[in-house]
């Protein structure tokens, strides 16, 4: 039996991964870090490796088809490569926003996971609010040598604004360990899930990594 008095980590298997970029997508403005994770999950063939739950999470259960309640959780999947490993997480949702010691736990968990699979680079993928649709994804970065990286790609340097909740924290804190990290935001118009900019952020991030898409997508 699990007491859920501190957030804890429920692993399914070991991966074997050499050197995993570890890449973030959770729920957030038009859902678009959490599009863009599935349809990486999906491109990698990715297997879930791990759950993460916490106390901080909402006080609900997600009901399936077949009527089973779960409690809210961030998985883990593992996706070994032939150019990239990856360490790919999603999940149902982040603690609130009042909650700021939550937030830093939380991430502080998920950065001593990942580093101990040897990750290295950090990618945080999430949506950026904007008046109009254009399908561009901005990047925010823990040096200016990876902002031009990322800018060179194709992405437009996101300035003079504050990434909230996960997708900036874990940005914040990874460089606080020494680690490379980037993030990218992807153009949406509200709050509703927009695949459109989900997709466009996906489709960036292959580019910028080198890895050739599959049709069907």
């Amino acid at each position: 039996m699990v007491v859920m008095d501190r957030p804890y980590f429920h692993e399914i298997f070991a991966p074997v991964l050499e050197n995993p970029i570890f890449v973030q997508g959770l729920p957030g403005f038009g859902n678009v870090g959490k599009i863009a994770a599935h349809l990486l999950i999906k491109f990698c063939g990715a297997k879930p490796f791990a759950e993460f739950y916490a106390p901080y999470f909402p006080d609900y259960v997600s009901v399936d088809s077949g009527g089973v309640c779960r409690l809210p959780k961030y998985e883990f999947y593992a996706a070994p490569m032939e150019r990239n490993d990856f360490i790919i997480m999603t999940g149902d949702t982040q603690p609130s926003f009042e909650d700021v010691v939550a937030h830093y736990e939380i991430c502080s968990e998920i950065l001593d996971s990942v580093v101990k699979h040897g990750c290295s680079l950090v990618i945080t993928m999430g949506g950026v609010p904007t008046a109009e649709n254009n399908a561009q994804v901005y990047v925010a970065a823990t040096s200016p040598r990876l902002a031009m990286e990322f800018m060179e790609k194709g992405a437009k340097l996101y300035v003079k604004g504050r990434v909230v909740g996960a997708t900036g924290l874990l940005l914040g804190m990874a460089k606080e360990r020494g680690l490379d990290g980037v993030c990218l935001l992807g153009a949406t118009t509200g709050f509703k899930a927009d695949r459109g900019a989900g997709f466009s952020v996906f489709k960036f991030l292959m580019k910028a990594l080198g890895n050739e898409m599959k049709e069907g997508l």
